[in-house]
């Protein structure tokens, strides 16, 4: 026997002594409310996660994301529901009145209009971001399409949350027509860029990653289509930022629209003495042999010559080269001069210096002239100079 200072735990009664302990109401009701909430919270936790390991073995996008979207709209489902069973509790122990039971069933209202405008939001933009990595058009406005996705569902919602408040929304509504009126005027530049913006998403004159060359002379890869203005990174590594307006009126240079393949014309001289048709097929060589061994370039490019011009020094013609991407040409054409360079000369075709010819014969020419004109002129010069000593 288990004794503790003269009292006997042998003779100790747990249930009879629970049963005596009386706990004020409000404590009662928080025990309940507590673990409920902790109760509804674990089983929620399970049974997403539950969820979530089921839809990560599956192909479809659509499942993963209403269980993402569903976390937080549950949390506050739940807390409405204890809500409600607080409400159901305090008449239970008669603690309550009208102005409680009104106000929680208000809340219960709003909260359930939240979680239902949270579980939309994230439902919906979840959706455009998943879309957003097939879809070149949604990828290069994701951050427009969003804000005016949000601002729809947000503005619709506060609404309908206003509706529940009992507020009259028609004024507000008028009020807004004419505060709209007032804010497009003071912000006409900003509204300019944004629509100029929607523009660019929907015309889809450029896209995020293609290669670019604006009016100004600016070359460089579009980083960003924003709300305001549109980012391009230059080859420095340098960024121009340009206000959607400007760019919407501007004359814009797109190296990747339709393919990023792009023809990089060489421009070649030959010696007049050259055979043409030697010249044509060894250069025709020299530039399969790049397209098929470089790694920028287009193996299955039909390339071709073309001469065009008998120059001072050279017979001159055009060689059509096909490089993977814009960027790339510089490459391709390097390589091509130095390969074409290195054949022509095992070949003996002779590229020529420039040369400016003199006519000699036509200079000698025109010295005897300028000589017989001089003497001409001295001759008259000395009959006058005679002429006057005799009048003397």
């Amino acid at each position: 026997m288990f004794t503790l200072d003269g009292f006997d735990f042998s003779r100790f009664d747990l249930s009879a002594f629970l049963t005596n302990i009386e706990l004020p109401i409000w404590a009662n009701i928080a025990l309940i409310i507590g673990v409920s909430v902790i109760v509804m919270m674990v089983l929620k936790r399970f049974i997403l996660s539950r969820l979530r390991a089921f839809t990560d073995r599956t192909s479809f996008f659509i499942d993963t994301l209403l269980i993402h979207a569903l976390s937080l709209p549950l949390s506050i489902v739940i807390l409405v529901v204890n809500l409600v069973l607080l409400e159901r509790l305090l008449v239970y122990f008669e603690v309550t009145n009208e102005r409680l039971d009104s106000f929680s069933a208000l809340a219960a209202k709003v909260l359930l209009i939240i979680a239902v405008i949270i579980f939309i939001d994230r439902l919906s933009t979840g959706a455009l971001q998943g879309y957003a990595k097939k879809s070149p058009v949604l990828q290069s406005s994701i951050g427009i399409s969003q804000g005016i996705l949000r601002g729809l569902i947000f503005g619709l919602g506060g609404l309908v949350l206003l509706g529940t408040l009992n507020i009259s929304i028609t004024p507000i509504i008028a009020s807004l027509g004419i505060t709209s009126l007032a804010v497009a005027l003071a912000l006409q530049p900003t509204l300019e860029n944004f629509f100029s913006g929607v523009q660019l998403v929907a015309d889809k004159p450029i896209r995020v990653g293609d290669f670019i060359e604006l009016e100004s002379g600016e070359q460089g890869f579009v980083d960003k289509i924003g709300w305001r203005s549109t980012w391009i990174r230059m080859l420095p590594n340098n960024t121009v930022i340009m206000p959607n307006s400007t760019l919407s009126q501007s004359k814009i240079i797109n190296y990747f629209y339709p393919t990023k393949e792009l023809s990089v014309p060489v421009e070649v001289g030959v010696h007049y003495d050259s055979d043409l048709e030697h010249v044509e097929q060894v250069t025709l060589e020299v530039a399969r042999e790049i397209l098929r061994t470089h790694k920028w370039g287009v193996a299955d490019y039909e390339t071709f010559v073309v001469f065009h011009t008998f120059d001072n020094s050279s017979i001159n013609f055009t060689v059509m080269l096909r490089a993977q991407e814009y960027f790339n040409r510089f490459f391709i054409k390097s390589e091509f001069i130095k390969a074409l360079h290195r054949r022509y000369a095992q070949e003996g075709i002779v590229i020529p210096y420039p040369i400016s010819a003199l006519n000699l014969t036509q200079e000698e020419a025109s010295k005897a002239l300028v000589g017989i004109a001089s003497a001409h002129q001295t001759t008259s010069k000395s009959a006058d100079h005679s002429a006057g000593l005799e009048g003397e």
